[in-house]
């Protein structure tokens, strides 16, 4: 199923200074699916062609003292794929980082339909610190839809 674009109502509690974001949501026929197995669907195993954008990104932003490689920051955080795990519950995952550029967060949301379903809605976050989060966001805002739409379509069996 195609992921749709939902409205995102800022601040938002995840990251309250937030001063972009954007939302998505996919339907899954899978009843009583959790945000941490939504969340681990979407990022455990990224294909490889994002697997190897990443690794390029990280090679890119080296130079200008960004973190990189997230895994890299700490590896006793506990994490879903690359991406450490800040909040959790049932119905909500919250998952990201902050740097000098920026700081992010993935909100994983899942919601019990009627229908026997799930939806789930995958928010990103993001608070921009200066210019070079302005511009590193809008560098990375083609792949960042892409990637999104592959995360979500892994969820929505």
């Amino acid at each position: 199923m195609k992921a749709r674009e939902i409205p995102v109502t800022l601040p938002h509690p995840a990251l309250p200074g937030a001063d972009w974001g954007d939302c998505f949501e996919v339907r899954s026929s899978n009843a009583g699916l959790t945000a941490e197995a939504a969340a681990r669907r979407a990022f455990e195993t990224m294909p490889r062609w994002v697997t190897r954008l990443m690794a390029l990104r990280n090679l890119l932003v080296k130079p200008f003292g960004l973190k990189g490689d997230p895994e890299a920051a700490s590896q006793e955080t506990r994490r879903v794929g690359m991406f450490p795990v800040l909040s959790n519950s049932p119905t909500q995952y919250v998952l990201g980082f902050d740097d000098r550029h920026l700081d992010f967060r993935i909100v994983v949301e899942t919601q019990a339909l009627p229908e026997t379903g799930t939806a789930v809605r995958m928010m990103t976050l993001v608070k921009r610190h200066n210019l070079l989060g302005r511009a590193y966001l809008a560098a990375i805002m083609p792949f960042h839809k892409l990637i999104v739409a592959t995360t979500l379509s892994r969820v929505s069996d």
